[in-house]
């Protein structure tokens, strides 16, 4: 029983990833183990059980997250831009427009079509469309 159990266990943990049922499942396995060798009780069985199983998650689970856990991607490059502010340097317009976006120099057009924004102002990166930075001046 606790042979099928572990191994149903491990199985289950396919589908979240999260190490608890592997433990669980490694729980049941040392448990099979320990009920094989000796002809045990099942109140032994259950000892057993609850022994490896919190052992296993409170020991070997925190150093498999940490070894497996893969950071979240941080945004580089164009993706890093929306967000940011800029400072208009020639007025953007539905036509054309240069902003400064961390030191560079983009060509620039407006969220809404029919807003204007005048040098010296300050915007928000939207976007990057092509080569074009989509900026808004905000509410």
């Amino acid at each position: 029983m606790w042979l099928v159990a572990g191994i149903a266990l491990a199985a289950a943990e396919m589908l979240t990833g999260d190490f608890t049922l592997l433990m669980l499942g490694g729980a049941a396995l040392v448990t099979a183990g320990v009920a094989g060798i000796g002809d045990t009780s099942i109140v032994t069985d259950a000892i057993v059980f609850g022994v490896s199983a919190l052992a296993l998650l409170f020991l070997v689970r925190p150093i498999m997250l940490r070894r497996f856990s893969v950071p979240p991607p941080t945004p580089t490059n164009v993706h890093a831009l929306p967000g940011k502010t800029a400072k208009v340097l020639e007025t953007v317009n539905d036509e054309t427009g240069r902003v400064k976006i961390d030191g560079e120099v983009w060509s620039a057009r407006p969220l809404d079509p029919a807003e204007e924004y005048a040098e010296g102002e300050t915007v928000y990166v939207m976007k990057i469309d092509g080569a074009h930075a989509v900026v808004w001046k905000g509410p």
